[in-house]
């Protein structure tokens, strides 16, 4: 059985001081949850913060982004062992922010800006392959834009994804592997992908695994939806069967909202 994942994304909100209240709040509230794993990725300034506020709950603490070198001359990059130290057990890699894929049109992130945010399937592989000696499990975020979903293109973007970053990776390599559908186009927009197609773009990311590997790896993975979670549609894309969890962006930064998000997710 897949235990289920709920993760906070805090994206870039919440100072080490506001990050570690939260996160004491949180700890009060579901921090001794058994039946469900209780993630929190803040920001990299927040880690430690958050991992003493966290210590000797059952919540685990994960970041945001990563670079694929140990060490070197990267100003400005956060390493696996540098997560690993504060406390990390898990890792964000290949949201759509990063990718710059915005589900929002944000009048300062023209043309010309795009280029910072310059995530691929090729820096994801490198990261995938930092990660995985260090023990760090890696949520994979993979989703189409609106205007790949209207062109139907949603399958082969999200296999382009999977096959790119997981390229010469083996099976027994990737148990601890995590992937989040995030439809780009419901990423803090306000709109949700109804839960049974949510369920069935999560079948066909398990049933992509299966083809790339083997039906014990795919049937192992947890596969996580993300995308304007709240409480309100959360037991619906919850209780799909192919969907093992929640990737939560904005709906994670309010204690009871997250609570009540997580009481949705179905004991397996």
């Amino acid at each position: 059985m897949r235990r289920p994942l709920i993760a906070g994304n805090w994206k870039m909100h919440r100072t080490p001081s506001e990050g570690a209240a939260l996160a004491t709040t949180l700890r009060q509230r579901i921090g001794m949850r058994s039946d469900v794993e209780i993630l929190l990725c803040p920001a990299f300034v927040a880690l430690q913060a958050v991992a003493e506020a966290i210590r000797g709950s059952e919540m685990k603490l994960g970041a945001q982004n990563v670079f694929w070198r140990d060490s070197g001359a990267f100003t400005g990059q956060v390493s696996p062992p540098m997560l690993v130290a504060v406390g990390c057990e898990y890792v964000i890699l290949g949201h759509s922010e990063t990718r710059g894929r915005f589900g929002v049109d944000d009048s300062e992130l023209d043309a010309s800006l795009l280029s910072y945010f310059s995530e691929t399937e090729a820096t994801l592989n490198r990261k995938l392959r930092a990660v995985l000696p260090h023990g760090l499990k890696p949520i994979l975020c993979v989703g189409e834009t609106l205007a790949e979903r209207d062109a139907g293109q949603t399958e082969q973007v999200i296999r382009t994804q999977l096959e790119g970053a997981l390229h010469g990776l083996a099976s027994d390599e990737l148990y601890e592997l995590v992937i989040a559908y995030e439809p780009v186009w419901a990423i803090g927009t306000g709109r949700v992908c109804d839960a049974p197609e949510a369920n069935r773009v999560c079948g066909f990311i398990r049933q992509t695994l299966r083809e790339l590997y083997d039906d014990e790896l795919a049937e192992f993975v947890r596969i996580l939806y993300g995308g304007s979670v709240k409480a309100s549609n959360a037991h619906a894309l919850l209780h799909q069967p192919e969907i093992d969890g929640a990737l939560v962006g904005g709906a994670s930064l309010n204690a009871e909202e997250f609570e009540r998000i997580s009481y949705c997710a179905p004991r397996r």
